[in-house]
This record gives C-alpha cells, structure tokens and sequence, in this order.
C-alpha cells in the first residue's frame, strides 16, 4: 500500500486534526455517491428505528419505546444494526439496485475497533451473485485508498483454503478438539462456544493478524454453517456464498448472494432464537414484513455491508475508530 495519510506536525492543533478527518470523510462520501451515480445505482433512505430487532445472537440491538398514537405502531422499536431487512423489502417491491450510507447502532460493542454508533455503507445489485459482488466491493475500496494516495494488490480465496494453507486443518471437517488445539497459545473460556465460534477465534486470532499491510484479502464461500443470510450452494460439502473483505488485517465488509427463500429465512431466524435461549439472551419475534416480502418474490441478488469507520482507519494507518469520527461514544 503506497503513500500515506498526512501526519500531525508539531504545530497542528487538535482543531486542525479533527477538521482534517471531517474533510477526508466528506471526500469519501462524495465519492462513493459519484461511484454509484455513475453505476446507475439508487440511493435510498430508510428507518433507523423498526418494529423488528435483528435475531443474530452475536449482534445486540439498542431498544427504546414510542409514546404516541397505537396507530402508529408497535411502541417498542429497534434501532437498526443495518438497514438489510428494509433494502429486501424495497427490492422485493421492485425497486431495483440501490444503496444506503447511513448510520447503524450496535450495543455492548465499544473500543478500539467499534462505537455504539457508526456509518454503514450496504448496497445491492440485481442479477448479481456473490463473485461478481466481490469485484464491485474492491473497486470501490481501491477507489477510496486512491483518495489517499495508497494502491493496494488485491488477493481472493476460498475459506477452507485458507485455514488449510495457513494454518493446515480443514474447517469443514475438522472437529473441535481440533479447531481447539490448533488454536495454539491463545487463551479463551470455552463456556458455551460451538464450533462455529472456534472457527471464528481462528480466523480473528491466528490467520488476521498475519494478513500483510498492503492487501486487500477477499475470503469467500463459507462453511454452510456461516450463511447468515446468503444462499447455500448445494455440493459436498454444500457453502455458504458469502465474502468478507479486509483490508490489511481490518475486516472492512461482508457480503453475500442472498437467500430469497422465505420458509428457509423463517427457519434461520428461528434457529437464531434457539441460539439465544442457550446464551441466556432474549428471544426476538422474526420481521414478518421481510419474511412477507420474500414470500411475494426477492430477486436474484447480492448484497454487501461495509463499515465506513473500518475503511476510513484503513485510509489513514489508524487502529483506534476514536481517531475518524468527529465525537466518539464516550464524549456524545
């Protein structure tokens, strides 16, 4: 990765940083809208509060209460950790492709990497799959590092590739004795970890960290047991088609060839509350407007999430979210 974020000089101010950072965001928003105009991408607005919460056991969902008419509603409302519920709806509705920068609220997640509040940037496209997707998501990246200055080599593998050659076990077979032992030196409470967090621990703390500097790495097709919300692709072992995209060792996006299939959403949300249950979290009710939006027809498509705050410390060399936003949670 070539060039570098300019460096604070003895007589800058702590005005004059954060006004650098405001600026250096504002050229990022405007590029990204220059990218999609040019792409005939929609930009779209969607709400921030919602009737449904997101049922993912490893996101936790801000909550709060609306005192009005009942005719406006449910009174207990979400903040969303995403507007992906609400951009199937629009596509299922015929919208078409479109996009969202906006900001999205995750409890419990606060440090050097996340604040409760941040901007998401998630778009979709229409006929597309996940491969295809995974080009887009890294011309939009480079054209951002562009801004800056930096270039960065671009690098695609599958998932079980890479634990393979970086750590030689295979994830989808390899059992979690396994997944356990390789995890080597690293020190974690297994109280009520599955298989699938092993994996996770692996990635995050044996293979990440090792991700050179000046690479955009692209991991896709997931094991069939970390689809989200993406499609399984049928074959043995069947995969979940799904990418995650970094930048250096910072996870920048997650994307995937979407499900369509309302009675499969309906199961995943279900299994979610399952999930819950074990963890001793509450059980959240599943959308029933997205699952009657599928039902009706989502097309073909496939839609990626990108953390702006994540992309905007890549542009700058920073580990710490406090340095890119103009008031961390801390101070609001």
């Amino acid at each position: 990765m070539r060039g570098q974020f300019p460096q604070c000089t003895q007589g800058e101010t702590a005005a004059s940083r954060l006004r650098g950072a405001l600026e250096l965001r504002a050229r990022l928003n405007a590029t990204i809208r220059e990218f999609f105009a040019a792409r005939g991408v929609l930009e779209v607005e969607t709400p921030i509060l919602s009737a449904a919460a997101n049922t993912d056991p490893n996101l936790r969902s801000f909550v709060t209460r609306f005192s009005g008419p009942l005719a406006g509603g449910p009174r207990e409302r979400f903040l969303r950790t995403s507007p992906e519920f609400a951009h199937k709806r629009l596509l299922a509705a015929g919208v078409g492709d479109c996009y969202e920068l906006g900001r999205v609220f995750r409890d419990g997640e606060a440090g050097r990497r996340h604040n409760p509040e941040f901007t998401l940037l998630e778009w979709y496209r229409v006929g597309w799959d996940h491969h295809r997707l995974i080009d887009e998501t890294v011309a939009l990246v480079r054209a951002a590092l562009a801004l800056v200055g930096k270039s960065a080599n671009v690098y695609k593998i599958p998932y079980r590739d890479l634990f393979a050659g970086t750590l030689g076990v295979d994830p989808l077979v390899a059992d979690e004795t396994r997944l356990r032992t390789v995890l080597g030196e690293v020190r974690i409470d297994p109280a009520g970890l599955g298989r699938d967090d092993w994996l996770d621990l692996l990635l995050t703390h044996r293979i990440q960290p090792a991700f050179p500097p000046d690479r955009i790495t692209v991991v896709h097709d997931f094991p069939a047991s970390q689809c989200a919300l993406a499609r399984i692709r049928p074959g043995e072992p069947p995969l979940a088609e799904r990418f995650e995209l970094f930048v250096g060792t910072q996870e920048l996006a997650n994307g995937y060839h979407e499900l369509a299939d309302a009675d499969e959403q309906r199961a995943r949300f279900a299994a979610d509350n399952v999930r819950r249950r074990e963890r001793g979290l509450p059980e959240l009710p599943p959308d029933e407007r997205l699952l009657a939006a599928l039902a009706r027809g989502l097309p073909d498509c496939a839609g990626v999430a990108l953390g702006i705050e994540r992309l905007l410390m890549a542009m700058t060399d920073s580990d710490d979210i406090r340095t890119v936003l103009a008031i961390p949670f801390a101070e609001a």
